[in-house]
């Protein structure tokens, strides 16, 4: 059986999560011998209709196990508490301790690398005031955030960070748990690197990590073959993993993990669930791609549609988009990253939320940008235009998504096409800065920097750069590249335009619908699709008068304060107040 969620407090395991680790072994055979013993006999369930059964059932087993789960939850209680005590000890004399961090931040590198979180003041956590924002921070819940991969230093990660940070201020007595598959990196480690890459400082004693075994089902690699099923498949087993461990109060995934949210609702109907999509799974512009050309850079699909294989993947896609709009109908409270992602997921999502009688919309609430630190460090002025190269700047983790090949096409076209430009003055660089998460990407920057050979003296790739390093780049470049077909965002193209750099990026997604957009009247960057358009756009980045340059440095500027860490702090906070209402004021577990 399902047994033995060890509760293990060894401090000094190094494979385990330090403080607690929640491990689950199944054993087959007890398995299917408890689920025999246990509904043999029992007629009564053949009254329900077959799906009620298959879910009273499922629930009775995780039933079996309620004494561990309690015993479990209150092992966590009891850790919190001992680490807020030793923590109040080690408070310097006189200085009185809070209840809730302060973080300060450094912005990132690109939207999935090093990104950091400026400081917000107190009392900048949540939208409630008065008697009642008092009353609701009592709050002692356990709020599970699904995040497997927590420890890739990504944007994903950072927002999820973030999330947890601006959990903590609006409820500091709740307990936030993070289900990760991260299990070579322990509760330290993590806290480590999210203070270290992120600048981020969580309340440890408030904050735990929850190990999962089977986090292997949703690795692409596991799906060779019709990968988008197979992995949404895999993430239910890794969805009945995370049950297994702890049920929470309030349920949130931040990785696109949409299955495990219905699966959770289908267990427990009364668990508030909410949804942070980066990305969806599915859209229609991916079906679309299908049937574009390949060298309109629409994605790693583009042009894939035709033939006899062509319309079957076309028809697979379509039913596994109708499969994904009925899995998203489940979630209560649905966020998005942008106004693309947000008009992708309402036309999948909003009939069957409809149907299910979900009221609240599904609401864009931005990724925290901190463009308070690069406004500080880095002048837009008569002086920095002075000192800035010609030089172009792409941040962005070595990942095939990225089109870093299309970028390196697009320089190389410039130089060739554009030459009276360079003639009297330096020949601007293309710098190309991300991070390397594995031997895969490690060979990709390999194949790019062959891809670069005939202009290499004009191209600098800079791997697993430190901040202090990015910030000097965002300091000195004069134009930003984003390469990236349906970015989902764009914090990178944020930061570029924080730090006064002239954007040239793909003309889709978000950076498209919400960064790179007219202000006051008047653009604030270009915009491109193929290579020669990209060159197109450098060229015209690069040859701006300089009044005109430095006006519309000023414009990006202006634009970047829309994403402002107080905004993303306001809203997150009023879609998490709604779930903690829908938990209501005594949260149990729900079965």
């Amino acid at each position: 059986m399902i047994h033995s969620k060890g509760v293990n407090i060894n401090d000094s395991s190094p494979s385990l999560e330090p403080h607690f680790s929640l491990t689950a072994s199944v054993n087959e055979i007890k398995v299917k011998k408890l689920i025999m013993d246990r509904f043999q006999g029992e007629v009564s369930l053949n009254c329900l209709p077959r799906t009620s059964r298959i879910r009273h059932r499922t629930r009775h087993l995780l039933d079996s196990n309620s004494n561990v789960f309690n015993h479990g939850m209150e092992l966590l209680r009891s850790r919190a508490k001992t680490e807020e005590a030793d923590q109040k000890k080690t408070q310097s004399e006189g200085v009185k301790q809070r209840e809730t961090p302060k973080a300060t931040s450094t912005p990132s590198s690109s939207d999935d690398e090093w990104e950091k979180v400026n400081e917000r003041g107190k009392g900048s956590g949540g939208s409630g005031t008065g008697s009642s924002q008092t009353r609701e921070s009592s709050f002692e819940g356990v709020i599970g955030f699904f995040h497997p991969f927590c420890n890739a230093g990504g944007g994903g990660e950072r927002l999820l960070f973030a999330a947890i940070l601006a959990t903590q201020r609006r409820y500091p007595n709740a307990l936030c748990v993070v289900y990760t598959g991260d299990h070579d990196a322990s509760k330290d480690q993590i806290l480590n690197n999210v203070r270290n890459r992120f600048n981020i400082e969580l309340n440890a004693a408030r904050t735990c990590f929850l190990y999962l075994s089977t986090r292997e089902y949703v690795l692409a690699s596991k799906w060779p073959h019709f990968t988008l099923l197979g992995q949404s498949i895999g993430s239910l087993i890794l969805g009945w993993d995370a049950v297994n461990l702890l049920v929470p109060d309030v349920m949130i995934d931040t990785m696109g993990y949409a299955f495990v949210l219905a699966l959770s609702k289908w267990l427990f109907p009364n668990l508030p669930t909410g949804a942070y999509v980066h990305y969806p799974t599915i859209s229609t512009d991916m079906l679309s791609s299908l049937h574009t050309e390949v060298s309109s850079g629409q994605g790693l699909n583009a042009g894939l549609g035709k033939g006899t294989k062509g319309r079957a993947k076309q028809v697979y896609w379509e039913l596994f988009a109708k499969l994904y709009s009925w899995v998203g109908g489940s979630v209560d409270v649905v966020m998005t990253n942008s106004s693309w992602t947000q008009n992708h997921v309402s036309t999948l999502w909003s009939p069957a939320r409809k149907k299910r009688g979900k009221k609240k919309a599904i609401s864009v609430v931005y990724p925290p940008c901190a463009v308070e630190e690069l406004t500080a460090k880095i002048p837009v002025d008569a002086e920095s235009e002075r000192t800035r190269t010609r030089n172009l700047l792409y941040i962005a983790q070595f990942r095939p998504e990225k089109m870093h090949h299309v970028i390196i096409d697009a320089f190389n076209a410039f130089l060739k096409s554009y030459k009276h430009l360079i003639q009297d003055g330096p020949t601007p660089k293309l710098i190309l800065v991300g991070s390397v998460r594995d031997d895969h990407d490690e060979k990709r920057v390999y194949k790019l920097r062959l891809q670069t050979q005939e202009i290499k003296d004009h191209v600098q790739f800079v791997v697993n750069a430190k901040w202090p390093q990015i910030l000097d780049f965002l300091k000195s470049s004069s134009v930003g590249v984003n390469g990236m077909w349906n970015e989902h965002f764009g914090i990178g193209v944020v930061e570029y335009q924080a730090a006064g750099l002239i954007s040239v990026i793909n003309d889709s997604g978000g950076p498209k619908a919400d960064i790179v957009i007219d202000i006051d009247g008047k653009p604030t960057g270009f915009r491109a699709t193929t290579p020669e358009q990209f060159a197109a756009g450098f060229a015209e980045a690069l040859s701006l008068p300089a009044d005109e340059a430095f006006a519309m440095r000023q414009r990006a500027r202006k634009s970047s304060w829309r994403f402002s860490e107080q905004v993303f702090n306001d809203a997150w906070t009023g879609h998490l107040e709604t779930l903690v209402e829908l938990a209501g004021p005594q949260s149990k577990l729900r079965r």
